[in-house]
């Protein structure tokens, strides 16, 4: 009785598939998607001005949908929180373009997630009020600050990485220059052939400078993205050798030698800080493994003999 039930069923999704599939690959939308693919550029983009369908349905209906969520996000978070995320977000780099109503979604996802976790387990198994007080609520509460921790993590890497890339970027500055390029042209032409963290934040304070800001300025707004007391040392001194007349070549080759030491000496400091950490893993890890192996088969030994 119940195989001609299978049989009928199986058969209906295979012709739902199919005739999404068909559906799909031939669909009005996607004969016009394949004739926008020959035509030049502009002539895509007048046509999709002119007409508004003709555009994927991320942007017609998911961008909308998301640019809302995003504005009640922003609408839920405090105006002092709000401005602490959103500037901690730039000293990360807006890590894949996050906003702060992004951010606040995200936070607010990841408690109801995990509340929703507990409340769908506790209806297969009841759990205790002990365990809500105890287990729950804190693990509801860590998910809500887990995106704080994330981004406090991205900061700090990102940091790190401006401090490494300094020493060889000054190094290709100062050869830049002294071989006959103004200051802006050997950044410029660092920033092209470069990427990363630090060439990032170069190419904007050139689009700063272009759009009419003081070279000066551009440098202290460079310093406020970033808070790398290396890098604001080497912002100073340009700054300071602009206002005196100091020869840039000069500045740039001892700032380039001065942070070749203190890359060196971070990596010393790093080192020395490795065996310190290595003791947690040690202790809570691999020396249970050991006594465990070593001891094991003498405590069996030992039941056996006097149990």
């Amino acid at each position: 009785m119940l195989a001609p039930i299978v049989v009928f069923l199986v058969f209906s999704m295979v012709v739902a598939l199919a005739y999404l599939v068909l559906s799909t690959v031939f669909s009005e939308e996607m004969q016009v998607t394949r004739r926008l693919r020959k035509m030049s550029e502009y002539e895509a983009k007048q046509a999709k001005q002119v007409e508004p369908l003709l555009r994927p349905f991320a942007e017609r209906v998911s961008a909308p949908v998301a640019d809302a969520v995003k504005r009640a996000g922003s609408a839920a978070a405090p105006k002092g929180y709000a401005d602490s995320v959103r500037r901690r977000l730039v000293l990360a780099g807006n890590p894949r373009g996050m906003e702060v109503g992004r951010f606040m979604v995200v936070k607010i996802l990841s408690a109801v997630g995990t509340g929703l976790l507990f409340t769908a387990i506790s209806v297969i198994r009841p759990l205790s009020p002990t365990t809500w007080l105890l287990v729950v609520i804190p693990l509801v509460i860590l998910a809500f600050f887990m995106p704080d921790l994330w981004l406090a993590s991205r900061i700090t890497d990102y940091k790190n990485a401006i401090r490494r890339m300094l020493p060889d970027m000054l190094d290709m500055l100062t050869i830049s220059v002294e071989a006959g390029l103004g200051f802006d042209q050997a950044i410029a032409k660092i920033v092209r052939n470069t990427s990363g963290p630090l060439s990032e934040q170069f190419g904007r304070m050139l689009q700063e400078v272009q759009a009419g800001v003081s070279r000066a300025e551009a440098l202290r707004h460079l310093s406020a993205r970033t808070e790398v007391p290396e890098l604001n040392g080497f912002i100073m001194a340009i700054v300071q050798a602009d206002v005196f007349g100091v020869s840039v070549s000069s500045v740039l080759r001892t700032q380039a030698a001065e942070m070749r030491t203190k890359r060196r000496q971070f990596a010393e400091e790093a080192a020395q800080k490795a065996p310190v950490k290595l003791v947690f893993p040690l202790v809570l890890c691999i020396l249970p493994a050991t006594l465990l192996v070593i001891l094991g088969p003498a405590a069996i030994s030992f039941v056996r003999v006097f149990g």
